[in-house]
């Protein structure tokens, strides 16, 4: 038992800059309290002492801030950075190594019995505020951006971004183009959320249509120019003028915002 204490507190050092001393890890990171709790609930709830687990589980819920069903699967050295609001399902099942940031959601989409929950390899990080929802896996090395909300399995090795979640770094598998490269790059992953260049869904899809949107206003002119011609009088005013510029423009000055907010509260940044 020890020992495992030992190489919990261990694994901390090497996720986690702002640890000073063993001591201080040893009593002040909620994230090993709730895995301590979680291994005593796990033991009583495989040996069918159902409610007592649950009962470990919700005292450990009330205080450290994260919620672990006793029904969990739990790898070593697993790591959960601040914690608060962390909640993980009881079929997940999660490898070794992985680390999961405060706000993590390993939930289910299903109110039937049987395997609901998401499961885990080892080296897996997932950022905060990330929702990991359903019977899904995220294959060892995964990682999943913060604030993500991802419902399909990830890759060996890639990332996965974005509401709903999609891979922006391929483990090379899976063929990939340059411009899914240079995203990927561009991109990477982000446990906080900071990047003023985080991807959009929401933007990507407004720019697309306003592509399709120019697109078609050039074939409607040509079409207005022709019956023009024939000695029609048609399309007399000309449309606004639509720049995707203005929306790209708009969104990178609002990141810049959300950054400086997240700056002044977070030293670690």
């Amino acid at each position: 038992m020890f020992s495992r204490i030992k190489e919990d507190i261990n694994s901390v050092f090497d996720r986690d800059p702002a640890a000073r001393n063993s001591f201080e890890v040893l009593t002040n990171y909620p994230g090993l309290h709730a895995i301590w709790f979680h291994r005593l609930a796990h033991k009583l709830w495989k040996r069918d002492w159902k409610w007592l687990a649950r009962t470990i589980s919700t005292f450990s819920r009330w205080l450290t801030g994260i919620e672990i069903h006793p029904g969990a699967t739990i790898g070593r050295r697993f790591f959960i950075d601040h914690g608060m609001g962390v909640v993980i399902g009881g079929t997940a099942e999660i490898g070794d190594d992985v680390t999961l940031y405060q706000g993590v959601t390993l939930g289910g989409t299903s109110w039937k019995e049987g395997k609901r929950h998401p499961t885990l390899g080892n080296n897996v990080v997932i950022g905060a505020g990330a929702k990991v929802l359903g019977p899904i896996l995220i294959d060892d090395g995964g990682k999943v951006g913060s604030n993500s909300v991802v419902v399909k399995d990830v890759p060996a090795n890639s990332t996965a971004v974005g509401i709903p979640g999609k891979i922006v770094n391929s483990n090379g598998k899976k063929k990939s183009n340059g411009t899914r490269d240079e995203v990927a790059k561009k991109y990477g992953f982000d446990a906080y959320a900071v990047s003023e260049d985080n991807p959009d869904p929401v933007a990507k899809a407004i720019g697309r249509l306003l592509d399709h949107i120019h697109l078609m206003d050039n074939k409607v002119g040509d079409l207005c120019k022709e019956v023009n011609n024939l000695g029609g009088n048609v399309c007399d005013k000309e449309l606004p003028e639509l720049r995707v510029g203005e929306f790209i423009e708009d969104e990178q000055k609002a990141a810049a915002r959300r950054l400086k907010t997240v700056e002044s509260f977070d030293p670690k940044i």
